[in-house]
C-alpha cells in the first residue's frame, strides 16, 4: 500500500513538471510572438520612415536636374549665338581679303604689263649701248694701237704693280708694329722675371792648381825615381804637372770630378805628411768618397732649393756633378738654378706649365755631366738620360730642344730663353779674345754678303750688326726686308749668345757748292 502510494506521488510529481514545462513552453512561445511582433511593427515603420525619406531624395534630385538641365541649356544657346557671330564676322573678314586679293591681283596684272615694257625697253637700250661701245671700243683701238687683250693685260699689270707695293708697305707697318708691341711684352715679362731674381754676378773658375807650403814639397810629391808622382796619376786618372811655378802644382784632366778629387788627395796628403803609394791609395779612396758625398749633396740642394720633385737618384747625382762643370767660367750647377727658376717666373707670365719649365730649366745641361763619358750634343745626351729615368715626355722635350731653331712646345721656348738670358748676363761668363774676334768677322761677312751693301760694322761687343746700304739700289722696304734676311742668315749659320741687333741704315745726301 505504501509503495502504491510512493508511486502516485511520483506520477503525480512527473505530471506536474511536464503541466509546467507545458505552461512555460505556451507562456514563451506567446511572449516570443509579442516580441517579434513589436519589432516587426518597428521595423515597418522604419522601412516607411526610410521610404519616404527616399521619395524625398528623389524630388530633390529631380528638381535639381531640372535646374542643371535649364542652366545648360540657356549656357548651350549662349555660346551658340556667339558662335554664330563669331562665325558672321569670319565670313565678311573672308569677303573682305578676297575683295584686297583681287584687287592686288589687278594691281599686279597692270604691274606686270609695265614691266614687260620696261624690260622691253630696256633690252633696246642695252642693244644700243652695246652698239655704242663696240663703235668706243674700235676708236680706242685704232686711236691708242692696242687690242682690248693688250690693254687690260697692261691694265693689269699696273694694277699688280702698284698692290704690290701698297701691300708691301702694309706688310712693312703690321711688321713694325706687331714687332714694336711683342718687344715690348718680351721685355716686360723679362724684365719682371731678371728683376725677381736677383742673381749675384759672380762667375766661378775651374780649379786648377794647388798651392803647397813650399818648394820642398814638390820633391816629394814626385818621389823617389817618380813613384810618387806616378801613384797620384794612376790612382786620379789626373796628370799632375811640376814646373818652375813657385809653391804650387798644376792638374790637368778632362774630367772635373777626376780633378776635384786629386786635388782634395793632394791637401790631405800635403797635411798629414806621408807621402807614398800606398797612403796615396787610401787618401784618394777617402778624397774619392768625400767628393761623392758633396755631389750627392749639391745635387740635393739645388733639387731643393728649384723645389722639383720625385726625380730619380741618378739624376740627382748628375745635376750635383755639374757642380764641378764649367762652361766659359760660369759654374754649370749654378746657371741650371738660375735658368729653372727664370723659366718658372716666365712661365707663370705667359700661363704655360709651371712645373714642366722649372724641371727642364733645372735639367737642360744635365747632359754636360756626362760630356765627357758618351759622345754627341750635351742636349740629346741629357734628353736620352732624363727619358731612361723616366723624366716626362714635355721635360725631356725641353731639355732636347733648348738648342733648336724649331721648339715643339712653349715650355722648350720658355728654357732656351731662360738659359739665353742667364748665359748673356754681364760678367757670367768670359771668352777669348781669338773666339771673340772670330765672331765679330763672321757676323759682318754675313752682312756684306747682300747686294748694295756699303759697309758693315758689328759693334756691342757683337750684339748688334749695322749695314749702310746704298740708297741708289735700296728703298725702305728693301732696306726693311734685307734686315729680315740678315737675321735669318745669321740664325741660320751662327752660333752665339744671347741675341743680335741687326740695323739697315740707309742715307740720301744731295750735295751742291755755292760759288
Amino acid at each position: 500500500m505504501r509503495k502504491v502510494r510512493c508511486v502516485e506521488i511520483a506520477i503525480t510529481a512527473i505530471l506536474a513538471v511536464l503541466v509546467g514545462l507545458a505552461i512555460g513552453a505556451t507562456a514563451g512561445y506567446f511572449g516570443k510572438r509579442i516580441i517579434l511582433g513589436k519589432r516587426l511593427e518597428a521595423a515597418q515603420s522604419e522601412a516607411s520612415r526610410v521610404l519616404e525619406q527616399a521619395e524625398e531624395e528623389r524630388r530633390d534630385v529631380l528638381l535639381k536636374a531640372k535646374e542643371d538641365a535649364l542652366q545648360l541649356r540657356s549656357t548651350g544657346e549662349e555660346e551658340l549665338r556667339e558662335r554664330r557671330a563669331e562665325a558672321q564676322r569670319t565670313e565678311r573678314r573672308v569677303a573682305n581679303r578676297e575683295e584686297n586679293v583681287e584687287r592686288r591681283a589687278n594691281n599686279l596684272e597692270r604691274r606686270e604689263r609695265n614691266i614687260v615694257q620696261k624690260e622691253n625697253l630696256a633690252e633696246q637700250f642695252q642693244a644700243e649701248m652695246d652698239e655704242l661701245r663696240r663703235q668706243e671700243l674700235q676708236k680706242l683701238e685704232a686711236i691708242c694701237g692696242l687690242s682690248a687683250t693688250e690693254a687690260r693685260a697692261l691694265l693689269f699689270r699696273q694694277v699688280e704693280e702698284e698692290s704690290e707695293l701698297e701691300l708691301s708697305h702694309l706688310q712693312h707697318d703690321m711688321e713694325m708694329r706687331a714687332r714694336d708691341e711683342a718687344n715690348e711684352t718680351a721685355r716686360n715679362i723679362l724684365a719682371q722675371a731678371i728683376h725677381r731674381l736677383a742673381a749675384d754676378v759672380v762667375s766661378e773658375v775651374t780649379v786648377t792648381s794647388v798651392p803647397l807650403p813650399s818648394d820642398d814639397m814638390k820633391g816629394r810629391l814626385i818621389g823617389r825615381e817618380g813613384r810618387n808622382i806616378r801613384a797620384i796619376e794612376k790612382a786620379t786618372g789626373v796628370d799632375l804637372i811640376i814646373d818652375d811655378t813657385p809653391e804650387a802644382v798644376t792638374l790637368s784632366c778632362f774630367d772635373p770630378v777626376r780633378r776635384e778629387i786629386a786635388r782634395v788627395a793632394i791637401g790631405k796628403l800635403l797635411t798629414d805628411g806621408r807621402i807614398h803609394p800606398a797612403r796615396i791609395e787610401e787618401m784618394v779612396v777617402k778624397s774619392e768618397k768625400e767628393v761623392n758625398d758633396s755631389i750627392r749633396k749639391a745635387g740635393e740642394q739645388a733639387v731643393y732649393e728649384v723645389g722639383v720633385r720625385g726625380l730619380h737618384p741618378d739624376i740627382v747625382r748628375l745635376i750635383g756633378r755639374l757642380k764641378y762643370r764649367f762652361s766659359y767660367g760660369e759654374n754649370v750647377l749654378q746657371h741650371s738654378i738660375e735658368v729653372a727658376e727664370l723659366a718658372a717666373m716666365m712661365a707663370s707670365e705667359v700661363g704655360a706649365d709651371v712645373k714642366v719649365a722649372k724641371a727642364g730649366g733645372l735639367l737642360h745641361d744635365i747632359g754636360k755631366a756626362l760630356s765627357h763619358e758618351v759622345e754627341g750634343p750635351h742636349a740629346e745626351i741629357g734628353a736620352d738620360v732624363a727619358a731612361r729615368h723616366s723624366v716626362s715626355n714635355p721635360v725631356c722635350t725641353c731639355i732636347g730642344e733648348h738648342h733648336d731653331d724649331d721648339m715643339s712646345t712653349v715650355e722648350a721656348f720658355i728654357v732656351s730663353a731662360a738659359d739665353a738670358i742667364s748665359a748673356a748676363r754681364p760678367g757670367s761668363r768670359r771668352d777669348t779674345v781669338e773666339n771673340y774676334i772670330k765672331r765679330l768677322e763672321a757676323l759682318e761677312e754675313v752682312g756684306r754678303a747682300f747686294d748694295g751693301v756699303e759697309k758693315c760694322f758689328a759693334i756691342q761687343a757683337g750684339r748688334e750688326v749695322r749695314i749702310m746700304v746704298q740708297p741708289q739700289k735700296i728703298d725702305d722696304v728693301a732696306a726693311s726686308r734685307m734686315a729680315r734676311e740678315v737675321v735669318k742668315k745669321i740664325e741660320q749659320t751662327l752660333v752665339y749668345p744671347g741675341q743680335i741687333k741687326v740695323t739697315v741704315i740707309r742715307e740720301s745726301r744731295s750735295v751742291e757748292y755755292a760759288r
